[in-house]
């Protein structure tokens, strides 16, 4: 995805993208109210959406027109719709929905963002919480894991076209799999495989929610655990995604080095991040990279060169990359049988 940027050799242009913020909080606003998700319904008048939404009124259009300028929404005949887009990525309850990154977004980020001169200054973690206490709370505990399905949702599949080796193997091993979105749709796509996902105890009653519902039992099994503490079972294809960055450079070692112990004789470690060399992606994963300055103790988004050190330090035979859908790289490490 290639960042279009103001021009900065004039004032209004250097004006425009100091306040990109205020873009983003409209689109941020208008998933948190559930705008998209009222209008799917039925396309409303001004006063219908106030009533809706239980807003006092005052900005209201301006707010709607503002996101008819952004593309979200259409204006027509004095009702206000949804675009193509927003109606089929953003209505709450849609197998589609990306809404619950969003609204992380909106709850986690964006306040950090507002913090960001003081975790240049110290360093420092900026979110307000520890991810050890958000899995202690249910209820934020399964909006993490709605912004995780999120993401999932649109790299699942690419991931999956992506990589040809699939039937090649028996097994797979999803590391901090969440609720094992992703290794649902693999298993789905490849039936020979059996899947397993491996992430902290409390992510696993949310597990067994996504079996019964998608009618996997029998074909995934989740593993409890701590991948610092804890030992990885064993898979032929072991997939390690959007978790390294949480980490600083030694840890990341430390897991690769692990992954390498899961990995069975003969079979691959599959890596994907927003890896900075992405050149055509390079400001957007720069920005992800930051976010991991303001929400983790040490992560950051890392070099290519660094990932294949890991691999071929823990003992993989070749590695090998490739880009994955807009923004991530994926990368390959066979081990030797």
């Amino acid at each position: 995805m290639t960042s279009t940027v103001p021009d900065t050799s004039l004032p209004s242009g250097i004006l425009k993208l100091a306040n990109g913020f205020c873009d983003a909080k409209a689109v941020l606003t208008a998933v948190e109210l559930g705008l998209f998700t009222t209008l799917h319904n039925a396309p409303a008048d001004v006063e219908k959406i106030r009533q809706d939404l239980q807003l006092h009124g005052r900005g209201l259009a301006d707010w709607l027109d503002l996101l008819v300028e952004l593309t979200l929404l259409e204006h027509k005949d004095g009702r206000y719709h949804n675009s193509t887009g927003a109606d089929r990525y953003l209505v709450r309850g849609q197998e589609s929905y990306i809404g619950g990154f969003i609204e992380r977004s909106n709850r986690n980020l964006y306040p950090a963002w507002g913090r960001l001169s003081e975790a240049l200054r110290t360093g420092e973690s900026q979110s307000g919480s520890h991810f050890d206490v958000v899995v202690e709370n249910p209820k934020i505990l399964a909006q993490f894991i709605n912004s995780m399905d999120a993401f999932t949702r649109v790299l699942g599949p690419q991931l999956i076209q992506a990589y040809d080796g699939w039937a090649d193997y028996a097994s797979v091993l999803d590391v901090g799999g969440c609720r094992g979105a992703l290794t649902a749709q693999i298993v789905k796509a490849h039936p020979h495989l059996q899947g397993k996902v491996f992430d902290l105890p409390q992510m696993e009653p949310f597990f067994g929610e996504l079996v019964a519902e998608q009618s996997l039992d029998g074909r995934m099994s989740f593993h409890g655990g701590s991948f610092f503490t804890d030992p990885l079972p064993s898979a032929d294809i072991v997939v390690i995604g959007h978790v390294l960055h949480d980490w600083d450079r030694e840890q990341r070692g430390y897991l690769v080095r692990k992954a390498y112990e899961s990995v069975s004789p003969g079979g691959v470690l599959l890596v994907y991040d927003r890896l900075l060399d992405r050149a055509s992606s390079r400001p957007a994963n720069l920005v992800v990279s930051l976010d991991m300055l303001l929400v983790t103790d040490g992560g950051s988004e890392y070099w290519l060169d660094e990932m294949r050190e890991h691999m071929t330090g823990a003992g993989f035979a070749s590695v090998a990359d490739q880009e994955l859908g807009e923004d991530d790289t994926l990368v390959i490490a066979r081990k030797a049988r």
